[in-house]
């Protein structure tokens, strides 16, 4: 596997084609604030449109609700209440209960949380369970007033908490490999003992660079 490194900000300033179109598979990290972010939207678009397997990870899932919603959904100015606070369509926000906590500490969830995954999808196809537990690290969250819409327009929230409450996976039936996941499968991944999704989205960009 050869890794690339490529700069949001170069995506923005030179468009996705041209950074974007020589690889086999597109992996948005996580991150805090807004630099390079709309860099970011438009890599996951080329990933979506293009059928190029794509991997987000937290605020790489979350740049991919907002593509999304953007994109397919017809909300035009989506965003992260993170990025934009006046945003009219603020798909990925703080939940309810964060909102009064004044302390960027106490609104992060972090550690273990546990998740189910729904059977027949790409996510339950790498872990071969229903049952996960994963470690998270980040404030923002799925806005749960635009899962219906999103789900309606074809975007699979595939990991959701027990509760029911937290929207954890999300992906696309209808693409070879697109995934983004809340949590940061790299702290549960070693080089002997790959994480099930990193070992899933390396075989869809083998599949890929062969198709």
């Amino acid at each position: 596997m050869e890794v690339e490194k490529i700069a949001a900000e170069d995506i923005e300033s030179d468009g996705a084609e041209r950074a974007l179109r020589s690889v086999h598979g597109i992996l948005v990290p996580g991150g805090f604030g807004q630099r390079g972010v709309e860099g970011k939207i438009a890599g996951i678009r080329f990933a979506r449109e293009h059928g190029v397997p794509f991997f987000g990870i937290c605020l790489g899932m979350q740049c991919a609700v907002i593509e999304f919603a953007r994109n397919v959904c017809g909300l035009t100015d989506a965003n992260s209440a993170e990025n934009d606070e006046q945003t009219a369509h603020p798909v990925i926000s703080l939940m309810d209960d964060q909102k009064g906590v004044v302390d960027l500490g106490g609104t992060m969830r972090l550690g273990a949380w546990p998740c189910r995954v729904s059977p027949d999808t790409a996510a339950f196809r790498a872990y071969g369970v229903e049952q996960i537990s994963e470690r998270h690290r980040h404030r923002y969250e799925v806005n749960n007033n635009y899962r219906a819409q999103l789900e309606e327009n074809g975007l699979t929230l595939s990991g959701i908490s027990p509760d029911g409450r937290l929207v954890e996976i999300v992906e696309l039936q209808d693409h070879p490999w697109f995934v983004g996941v809340q949590f940061h499968p790299e702290l549960k991944s070693q080089p002997l003992n790959p994480h099930p999704l990193f070992r899933a989205f390396i075989g869809a960009a083998i599949a890929f660079k062969n198709s």
